[in-house]
């Protein structure tokens, strides 16, 4: 157990911290970006090699930036790619096909294909930038490590899969400072409240004891339905601030929350 405290201000005693991923823990927008604009690329060029008119071109990459949230700046935090989770993302993109005269059943085959072609060509042309792109956020290290030493048990709760969760985890030495994580492999994922009960049961955890760090309301929300003592939105991982409501009180960068262990 030890003492938070958010700029001087005393937030009480917990046991535990559950932190989301991708633009909390993980400085993730520039491959999400990469991501994104892969996605779409790929899109445009299946549906111009199927005959569709430069018109519908133009309409299809209009709809799937604004699904996927990309914009002129970067990525809107709380947009479909930086929030949800693969299958997710899968389904709006799947939708918007159904949009240009595609049955649900093509559109969600064709979905898939498209996904899993730019997945594998990721793959292959894997270079050290997708893993500079995905680097901790400032001081968010040092953080986990002040926890760790304070006893305080904390976990990664994120959409990404448990593998990349893992992979960032073990890529950048964090491994050690996380004792349990919750991905979307598992049921239910984010941000239905049971993915924090589920997690907090693994860890032998009250949720009413923890503190939740999100940067989308999904997060918040969830946190609080589920019963988390503090729901703490952390803003400072997109170039875009997140236009959050639903915290308790937001963190503006990691040296604003101090850890000491509890006498």
């Amino acid at each position: 157990m030890a003492h938070l405290s958010l700029r001087g201000h005393s937030l009480g005693l917990i046991h535990g911290v559950l932190f989301d991923k991708d633009g909390t823990l993980s400085h993730s927008e520039p491959h999400l970006i990469e991501l994104a604009d892969a996605r779409i690329d790929e899109i445009l060029h299946v549906f111009a090699s199927r005959g569709a008119s430069s018109e519908t071109q133009v309409q299809l990459q209009g709809l799937l930036k604004r699904a996927m949230g990309r914009c002129d700046s970067g990525l809107i935090p709380d947009g479909t790619l930086a929030v949800a989770s693969r299958q997710h993302n899968l389904l709006s993109t799947a939708t918007i096909f159904c949009l240009f005269d595609l049955s649900w059943p093509q559109a969600l085959v064709l979905a898939e294909e498209i996904f899993d072609s730019v997945d594998h060509l990721h793959k292959q042309t894997a270079t050290e930038a997708p893993l500079s792109a995905r680097t901790p956020l400032p001081h968010s290290k040092e953080l986990l490590n002040e926890l760790h030493n304070a006893g305080v048990i904390c976990a990664v709760i994120s959409n990404d899969t448990r593998h990349g969760i893992k992979q960032f985890l073990q890529d950048h030495g964090l491994s050690d400072f996380i004792t349990g994580i919750w991905s979307a492999d598992d049921t239910p994922c984010k941000p239905d409240p049971g993915a924090v009960h589920g997690l907090c049961k693994k860890l032998h955890l009250d949720p009413s004891q923890c503190a939740l760090i999100g940067d989308a309301d999904s997060d918040l929300l969830m946190a609080r339905r589920a019963g988390i003592a503090y729901a703490l939105g952390y803003v400072a991982g997109w170039n875009r601030t997140p236009d959050l409501t639903s915290h308790q009180h937001l963190i503006h960068h990691w040296q604003e929350l101090k850890v000491e262990q509890a006498p």
